[in-house]
C-alpha cells in the first residue's frame, strides 16, 4: 500500500505527463480545476492512469468528488485498504 507521499508524488507525476504541470505544483491543498486548471478530459486521463499506477478503480461518479489533490490522495489511499 502506498504512503500519502508516494500517492502525492505518484499523482504530480501522472499530471506532469497530461498537463505538463510541474510536480512541485501539485500540492494536497490545490484544487484540480481552479488552481492546476485541469480540465475534464484531461483529468479523466489523469484518472485512467490513477488507477493503473495505484490499482484502484475509480468510479465516474466520484470523480466528481474528487476536487482537490488531497480529495485524490484520499481516495486512494481508501480505495487500496
Amino acid at each position: 500500500m502506498a504512503s500519502e507521499q508516494e500517492i502525492l508524488a505518484g499523482l504530480a507525476e501522472i499530471i506532469n505527463a497530461e498537463t505538463g504541470i510541474e510536480t512541485d505544483a501539485v500540492e494536497p491543498g490545490k484544487s484540480f480545476q481552479e488552481d492546476l486548471d485541469i480540465d475534464s478530459l484531461s483529468m479523466m486521463q489523469i484518472v485512467v492512469e490513477a488507477e493503473d499506477k495505484f490499482g484502484v478503480k475509480i468510479p465516474d461518479e466520484a470523480v466528481k468528488d474528487l476536487r482537490t489533490v488531497q480529495d485524490a490522495i484520499d481516495f486512494v489511499k481508501n480505495a487500496q485498504n
